[in-house]
């Protein structure tokens, strides 16, 4: 069995998709009622530099990467047993019909941007990425990441009024379901420190796990235009408004990590940065 064939029966035990065969082969099997193809769904951590990899994936001309969508807001609800009913004759619950009406939404913003290609990032969608695979078996993976302590460090400043522990049980939880999506989906890994210290590579080798050529704009993300800039859409602070690509602010020494975080860390290929 590929490893195509070894990630479609992972992910079918994770999410509940159903596994078809085509040529003897395991394959995942496609909802023919969805109009969205092979969207990408970046997925991270708060404070990882989502923002800015956005701007610049939006800054392609065949990607559409709109401000933070937070689909998992976005429901339907039955009100009553008769429509719960009649769905149920279709053979449809709340959970199909609330991923009939993501897919229509999402569909319908790729087709008005002109562009080919949807990438959507918001941090949340960690939460529920075997929804994601289920609702878009055809989907793409892109993983951010970035040193839990920077991360740890950039929420505490985002978050002042969090004591310490919450503000590392709130990173915890980001990185934890990030880590259980890596080993679950297939995809391609994005290290912040790379990325802003050599976009230009690291923008090649997301474009070429895209199937896109790379253009050379995308990293003057600032030339153009990407929406509001405020809190609830995405990173608001001057760092992204400045257009340009910055270079990873130094994490003070005095931030250390508690040891699940600090085992990440390492397991990622950070340096160790463990309490006491």
């Amino acid at each position: 069995m590929s490893w195509k064939e070894h990630i479609a029966v992972r992910i079918a035990r994770t999410t509940g998709l159903q596994v078809t065969r085509r040529g003897g082969r395991p394959t995942l099997a496609r909802g023919s009622s969805r109009l969205l193809e092979r969207p990408v769904f970046l997925l991270s951590s708060v404070r990882s530099g989502s923002t800015l990899l956005r701007m610049m994936l939006n800054s392609h001309s065949a990607v559409y990467a709109p401000h933070e969508l937070h689909l998992s807001k976005l429901r339907v609800g039955f009100e009553d047993h008769y429509v719960t009913d009649s769905m149920n004759e279709l053979g449809w619950d709340e959970l199909e019909v609330t991923h009939l009406l993501w897919d229509r939404v999402l569909d319908a913003a790729l087709h008005r941007s002109g562009k080919q290609v949807l990438v959507e990032k918001t941090p949340h969608n960690v939460f529920m990425w075997s929804r994601i695979a289920r609702c878009w078996p055809d989907a793409r993976f892109l993983f951010l990441l970035r040193h839990p302590a920077a991360i740890l460090d950039s929420w505490r400043r985002a978050r002042p009024r969090q004591t310490p522990q919450q503000a590392e049980e709130s990173v915890a939880r980001y990185l934890t379901r990030l880590a259980e999506a890596r080993r679950a989906l297939p995809g391609h890994t994005v290290r912040y420190e790379d990325l802003v210290a050599d976009p230009a590579t690291q923008t090649q080798e997301i474009c070429a796990f895209l199937g896109l050529e790379w253009e050379p704009a995308m990293v003057e993300y600032g030339r153009f235009r990407h929406g509001s800039i405020k809190a609830g859409l995405g990173d608001w602070t001057e760092r992204i408004r400045s257009g340009s690509v910055q270079p990873a602010r130094e994490v003070p020494t005095d931030v250390e990590l508690p040891e699940p975080l600090d085992e990440l860390a390492r397991k990622w290929g950070y340096p160790a940065r463990r309490a006491g």
